[in-house]
């Protein structure tokens, strides 16, 4: 058995009275801030509006966005011979997520081997063990450039609906520039994480001073950009909300530069060291073709559990889930399921406490460090990774305001209430994270209307129904790339749409060469999926309802499937499997084909 240096019983209870503090007293309903903040419905990042007349075109393949999902669809469909195609995005340049998001501090969690696509194919060597969003930013742009995308791109441009058409067998895209583009097939590339997300906390909008999300960042308000260099805050006094990802890179920055940092913090964020490092170029250089998708393949099944020969990662994922795992270790009885989910959790237990300490031995202050520490299981939130957000709270600038669960009380004019006290403030950083979800009423930013006039978002408004989280009856010719959700799942999101990308290429060059005109995936093959879905669901209830609440496990709220709980069980090797076996041959069981002579048949014909 594992070493019984904690206390379980005790450690449990603390876990449970912690959820209870947030489940009871949180806040956990959110706004939309689009509509609401004038700053949302700008693009803080575009030197000049692109002036351009209206497009009447026809292509092959539109893709509904211009991240690096929809560049590496778009990148598979160019190997396979696919070039008439056309991106649309509302941001001025490639990037997705990473256009938008440009804080003070923003980086990818993820190694930068494994997590920037194409690396092979474009010739770029990451500068760092994990990139910047600056960096990421500079790879998008230079894979559009490698492909030519920028000459297939129109940007500043939002679309307003797209229609398919049963007799040109089309989908009709409508933008707000007064373009209309017909395509035979749809991507939709918009990330599942793409809809930022206020709290909704009394007073919200009566607050005078400023007010910002970080994917809107007000760098004429800062001073300083991504790398950080804030002037503008000398004097000022700020306040953060949110204690995720994003968080805990901004606080940092605040922290040198401002003259009073508050973070408003509901639950402690479980933070361990990232221990950043430049690229060994040597290293780099030697590494042998095919080298990238190996790495991939090795980080997810370290942090899955699967066997591996050797961590070509070994970070702290990797290390985390590799202890995690040894269920088997120390006499654990690897035939009893109770016997190793035991083993897991004092695994986990001991993981936890770990970071615990390393609070107790950075932090100066014992109130603070005591309120940084968290008291909850590893996976409960996503990990967190930094080298520099704890021991930042030994600045004298900064004030961290533990609400102990509770959250903001309100806004006032001139600052936040927190704990029955007032608090001053200039400004306010909302690093509140985005709505789950792409195509569901709540995140839908357009009509996508099928087949029989349906639009998806009413179609999944009681839950995704598809074939492999990528297609769904009712639309023909859309494919998504880039989902979880009755899909596989993997920290490592490109890795997952690379996967989604060579599916949508394989399907539609062989369309286009077969002079196919449209393809439909049946009710049928829907309720089998959903017949799959369920028999290889992972059972999470239990863990997920003594979590703390967050995006995880829907805020705590259990009367709906949490993020994970749609996701596909067997694992994602197993997927791609799926996928692989579908794209060359079960399609044909799952697929309503028709063929171009039969469309043009059919549109001859008189009603």
């Amino acid at each position: 058995m594992a070493s019984s240096s904690v206390d379980v019983k005790m450690l449990h209870k603390k876990y449970i009275e912690e959820r209870d503090k947030r489940l009871h007293n949180g806040n956990r309903d959110f706004i939309d801030p689009i509509g609401y903040f004038p700053d949302f419905d700008r693009d803080p990042w575009a030197i000049e509006r692109i002036t351009r007349d209206a497009i009447t075109e026809e292509v092959d393949v539109v893709m509904t966005g211009a991240g690096l999902a929809a560049e590496l669809a778009a990148a598979h469909l160019h190997d396979a011979g696919v070039t008439n195609i056309r991106f649309i995005d509302e941001a001025g340049d490639f990037g997705g997520v990473w256009y938008w998001n440009r804080y003070p501090g923003i980086r990818c969690d993820i190694e930068s081997y494994i997590y920037l696509p194409l690396l092979e194919e474009v010739g770029t060597m990451p500068r760092e063990k994990y990139s910047s969003g600056k960096e990421i930013l500079e790879h998008a742009r230079a894979i559009a450039r490698h492909y030519d995308f920028y000459s297939k791109a129109i940007f500043q441009t939002k679309i307003t609906g797209a229609t398919w058409d049963e007799a040109s067998d089309r989908w009709h895209i409508t933008t707000n520039r007064g373009d209309v583009i017909k395509t035979r097939f749809m991507i939709g590339t918009s990330g599942y994480l793409h809809r930022p997300k206020f709290p909704n906390v009394p007073g919200i909008m009566d607050f005078r001073g400023r007010i910002f999300h970080p994917s809107r960042w007000d760098f004429s308000y800062t001073g300083g950009d991504s790398d950080g260099d804030l002037v503008k805050l000398k004097g000022k006094r700020v306040g953060l909300i949110g204690t995720g990802a994003t968080g805990i890179q901004i606080m940092p920055h605040l922290a040198k530069y401002a003259y009073r940092t508050y973070l408003f913090q509901r639950t402690p964020a479980a933070v361990d060291v990232r221990n950043n490092r430049p690229t060994d170029v040597a290293w780099f250089k030697s590494q042998i073709p095919g080298w990238h998708v190996e790495r991939m393949d090795n980080f997810h099944a370290a942090v899955s559990g699967e066997p591996i020969e050797r961590d070509l990662v070994d970070d702290c994922w990797t290390r985390a889930a590799g202890r995690l795992f040894k269920s088997t270790a120390g006499g654990v009885n690897s035939n009893d399921p109770a016997d190793a989910i035991e083993a897991l959790q004092r695994y986990d237990y001991e993981l936890m406490q770990s970071l615990r300490d390393r609070v107790d031995k950075v932090v100066k202050d014992r109130k603070t460090a005591d309120s940084l520490k968290a008291w909850y299981n590893l996976f409960c939130k996503r990990p967190l990774y930094s080298d520099d957000y704890i021991e930042c709270f030994n600045e004298p600038s900064v004030r961290l305001i533990d609400t102990d669960g509770r959250g903001v009380e309100r806004f006032t004019k001139t600052g936040i209430v927190a704990n029955g006290q007032h608090y001053d403030l200039d400004c306010v950083i909302m690093a509140s994270g985005f709505q789950v979800g792409a195509y569901e009423p709540k995140t839908a930013t357009y009509p996508i209307r099928g087949r029989t006039g349906q639009t998806l978002a009413d179609k999944w408004a009681g839950g995704v129904r598809s074939v492999h989280g990528l297609w769904t009856h009712g639309f023909p010719n859309f494919q998504v790339v880039g989902t979880i959700l009755q899909a596989g799942v993997s920290f490592n999101y490109m890795w997952l749409a690379r996967q989604h990308a060579i599916q949508a290429a394989a399907m539609i060059s062989r369309a286009l060469r077969e002079d196919v005109a449209s393809i439909e995936v049946t009710q049928d093959a829907e309720d089998r999926w959903a017949q799959t879905m369920q028999s290889k669901a992972q059972d999470r209830t239990h863990f997920e309802e003594e979590c703390t609440p967050g995006y995880f496990n829907n805020e705590g709220n259990s009367s709906s499937p949490t993020l994970f709980m749609q996701t596909y069980g067997g694992g994602a090797f197993e997927y791609f499997d799926i996928l692989r076996r579908w794209r060359e041959s079960d399609y044909q069981n799952d697929t309503v084909v028709k063929r171009a002579a039969q469309s043009r048949k059919s549109a001859l014909e008189p009603a």
